[in-house]
């Protein structure tokens, strides 16, 4: 199965940049409800994933740092408690699978190494979910054939 099927792409993907502030990346998430999501650099490439958890434990530490002052400190200052792996565009779905169990989405690069889009984890839950019911399927088509041939 070629990955790009599920590919939401980048165009449709919310992101924050590297040079994004805190109080930026905050008021992104909250407006579109997300506990994660990537960060691009200058050059469009991906280069890593925030998290709710993230920026609350930074701010945890660092007490001084209100939401009102949370304009003053640059998101490439928060540090990032979860290396989110990308995969390129014609990776397998095994590839996904297995980091789709630590990771809420994949980023998915090209041969550049840019930024091309997400996969998202309920999309390869559903995948898997309709694969079990056609080898369900088909085993029980299966079994059924057999049966009326004796």
């Amino acid at each position: 199965m070629n990955i790009a099927f599920f590919l939401l792409p980048k165009q449709e993907v919310v992101t924050v940049t590297a040079d994004a502030t805190l109080r930026q990346t905050l008021e992104r998430m909250e407006y579109h409800r997300y506990t994660a999501v990537p960060i691009l650099n200058a050059q469009g490439g991906y280069a890593g994933t925030v998290t709710e958890g993230d920026l609350l434990w930074y701010m945890k530490s660092h007490p001084e740092i209100t939401f009102e002052h949370s304009h003053r400190v640059k998101l490439s200052d928060v540090p990032l408690r979860l290396d989110n792996r990308t995969v390129p565009i014609d990776a397998r779905m095994e590839d996904l699978i297995s980091l789709a169990k630590v990771q809420n989405f994949v980023p998915v690069v090209d041969d550049m190494n840019r930024f091309i889009g997400i996969v998202r984890r309920s999309d390869i839950i559903d995948y898997c979910a309709g694969a079990m019911v056609e080898h369900v399927k088909s085993g029980k088509e299966t079994a059924a054939a057999g049966s009326n041939e004796g």
